[in-house]
């Protein structure tokens, strides 16, 4: 049997899944992923996320605003996002954090967001799903702040250093690693650091459609990623870890429901292919 996965960072509402998204899900199922979580990265983007949740099974989603349109984090935006973790399938807050690689908003403006964020994570008790570029001098000691109110949380796409690594393990953070670490040019340090992530704080992620993972093989014929290419981020980790790929395909997707409280139907009995029903046509 294909070893369960859970995708808990996927863009599946980003307009180039809009043509072929069924399609999409089903390739996944058929690889093994059993949940996704959609990213909500803008308070449209997150009511979008939740109507791709209603529409088709096993999906949730988060609700934030990145700290790239932190600058468009008004009152009335925020207020929105709280009105969205109202709703059962939000299981997160964010995205939310610092990117000072870009600074496509102000930094005030950008720790301003985040300091709201955490402040519903704690409000609500939904674990906070985190961004942090070029950032960690400011984005710690804010999280820290937070921490002992927070039900917990992961530092998604982590590309950082062994210091921030640790830093985030001594808040008992998760991590989640993408296909970052399949490039061999950017991701060649994570080698090493993903063994010293505790197995209990190990996430998988695609980040797709972005960071498609470079040692594919045969090569997609277009860049797009998708969440059935998990499980290339599975075997480099797994590899890097010297493990075997299904316990790390348990222990990430335990993880993952430990986290954010998911609730994936007959986990470790039934045949995946056969988990989820068919999902009605895609009207987007």
């Amino acid at each position: 049997m294909t070893n369960p996965l859970i995708d808990i960072g996927a863009n599946l509402g980003h307009e180039s899944f809009a043509s072929d998204l069924p399609d999409v899900l089903q390739r996944a199922r058929d690889a093994g992923l059993v949940h996704h979580l959609v990213t909500g990265t803008t308070l449209a983007a997150s009511e979008h996320a939740l109507d791709i949740c209603n529409r088709y099974p096993d999906l949730s989603c988060t609700a934030g605003i990145h700290p790239h349109e932190a600058a468009t984090a008004s009152a009335e935006v925020l207020s929105g996002i709280r009105a969205l973790l109202n709703q059962p399938l939000v299981k997160a807050v964010g995205e939310t954090g610092l990117d000072f690689n870009r600074d496509f908003s102000p930094r005030p403006a950008q720790e301003k967001s985040f300091n709201e964020h955490l402040a519903m994570a704690v409000e609500t008790g939904k674990p906070v799903f985190l961004h942090q570029r070029d950032a960690h001098e400011r984005f710690l000691p804010i999280l820290k702040e937070h921490r002992d109110s927070l039900s917990g949380g992961v530092v998604h796409c982590f590309t950082d250093s062994r210091e921030a690594l640790f830093d985030y393990l001594d808040l008992d953070m998760y991590i989640g690693i993408t296909g970052w670490i399949c490039d061999e040019r950017r991701g060649k340090h994570l080698h090493e650091l993903v063994a010293s992530i505790p197995a209990n704080r190990l996430l998988l992620e695609t980040d797709a459609p972005y960071l498609l993972p470079r040692s594919l093989r045969p090569k997609p014929k277009t860049r797009r990623n998708e969440p059935a290419w998990l499980t290339e981020v599975l075997a480099t980790v797994a590899r890097c870890c010297e493990r075997p790929a299904a316990d790390i395909a348990a222990d990430t997707t335990a993880n993952a429901v430990r986290l954010f409280g998911l609730d994936v139907v007959n986990l470790e009995t039934t045949n995946l292919k056969t988990v989820n029903p068919e999902p009605v046509t895609d009207t987007l």
